[in-house]
């Protein structure tokens, strides 16, 4: 039996997800000795986004009274969760990102959570690093929705998953199909019961400011079967921080874009890896086994 470790991982999930497909994930890291959490993203929580019954939501309404939630209240949510592990508790924490998360996870890494950071200062727990996988990695400067948009005079681009309603780019988007798109690795039964929990969300409007990946370890995981955001794309989003001098530790993993819930255990050992690395690279005992 593995021991417990003074770390912990925190989860940002994709857009139009709750927490709930993550849970398998949690479970297999909270089994390798890891405290795991999954926060909710506001921007995609069915009771914030004024539809109605959420369990029979009509996303034709309007937006509720003084817009949508913001991508940065996505950060405030995991950015209070990281105080509370690192302030108050002390723990080294991985920052761990999947899809639209990417952003999420990247804003909120900031300069004073960072473990480096704390022992200048004198202090002991922070973040360790960042680990990505089939996930956004957004320059600096640039949000989510204008990075994958042509260039100015060109009419929007979305991928054929997303479905908008009334309202359009001002709504809320939604994922269609998402058995193949999201679950397309999972037994189909299994995809539909999955693509069931997901939700809806607006556009990611918001630039990067934080340049977290300059100053912490960062690993990604390319998605080798990924529907939804081809492992082209994965790819190319690392190679533009490559050459902005940024190094990440490189993992595959022949899964779709859910290997949370397809690929369980092969994505655990990886972060294990990565965090193995991480303690041999600053001379620190992260793991205690």
């Amino acid at each position: 039996m593995t021991a417990s470790r003074n770390i912990a991982v925190v989860i940002c999930h994709g857009s139009y997800h709750t927490p709930a497909p993550y849970g398998p994930f949690n479970s297999a890291l909270e089994a390798q000795g890891f405290e795991a959490y999954c926060p909710q993203r506001p921007t995609c929580d069915l009771a914030n986004l004024n539809v109605g019954d959420i369990n029979n939501p009509d996303f034709d309404r309007e937006p509720p009274a003084g817009g949508y939630p913001s991508d940065t209240e996505d950060v405030e949510v995991v950015t209070k969760l990281l105080s509370q592990l690192i302030n108050n508790e002390e723990k080294q924490v991985l920052v761990v990102a999947h899809s639209s998360g990417g952003w999420v996870a990247t804003q909120a890494a900031v300069p004073e959570l960072q473990a480096t950071t704390r022992k200048h200062q004198g202090k002991t727990g922070g973040i360790i690093g960042l680990f990505y996988y089939g996930a956004f990695v957004i320059p600096v400067g640039v949000s989510v929705n204008s990075f994958f948009q042509p260039k100015e005079g060109e009419p929007p681009a979305y991928p054929p998953f997303l479905r908008f309603y009334k309202h359009g780019l001002s709504g809320l988007g939604t994922i269609a199909n998402p058995a193949h798109f999201m679950f397309n690795d999972l037994d189909p039964e299994e995809g539909k019961r999955w693509g069931s929990t997901l939700t809806a969300a607006p556009v990611m409007s918001t630039p990067l400011t934080n340049d977290a990946y300059s100053v912490l370890p960062c690993a990604y995981v390319v998605l080798d079967n990924d529907l939804s955001l081809p492992k082209e794309y994965q790819e190319m989003m690392v190679g533009l921080q490559s050459q902005q001098g940024t190094s990440f530790t490189m993992y595959n993993a022949p899964a779709g874009h859910s290997p949370h819930l397809s690929w369980t255990g092969g994505l655990v050992g990886q972060v294990v890896g990565f965090v193995d690395k991480i303690g041999m690279d600053k001379g620190r005992g992260f793991l205690t086994c």
